[in-house]
């Protein structure tokens, strides 16, 4: 049962996560106006806010199941945003005095991440004559 029960809660915490950052992305960003992704930015930062709390409380001083951490961490910071879990597994390098890992992963995933981006809209445009975002 427990092997179900900790995928379930993940996926309930995603659904969640992602209805949130749908939310109040989508609030800030009519609010803003489309000269600035501040939504996302907001988005984006507060789910690191939010993990580094939660990650840190919950493994320090208030103890909770592991099953109910993933269903919060993974799940709904996860649906709500997977930049949060970027951050502190780069916060993690850094704290282990891993300081070439750290820059090199920050590097690594925004560098890598816009060249498959632009990867996968030549291909889209190549194949369906799309246009890129």
């Amino acid at each position: 049962m427990a092997n179900f029960f900790k995928p379930t809660l993940i996926f309930i915490g995603a659904g969640g996560g992602g209805v949130l950052r749908y939310w109040l992305g989508g609030l800030v960003q009519g609010w803003w106006g489309p000269t600035f992704p501040l939504g996302t930015l907001i988005v984006n930062v507060s789910g690191c806010l939010a993990m580094g709390f939660f990650a840190t409380v919950w493994t320090g001083s208030v103890l909770i199941r592991e099953e109910y951490r993933s269903a919060v961490l993974i799940g709904v910071l996860g649906g709500y945003t997977t930049f949060s879990s970027f951050g502190r597994e780069t916060m993690a390098l850094a704290h282990d005095g891993e300081w070439w890992r750290a820059g090199g992963y920050v590097l690594g995933s925004v560098a890598l991440s816009l060249l498959a981006v632009w990867i996968g809209a030549a291909i889209a445009s190549k194949l369906y004559g799309a246009g890129a975002p």
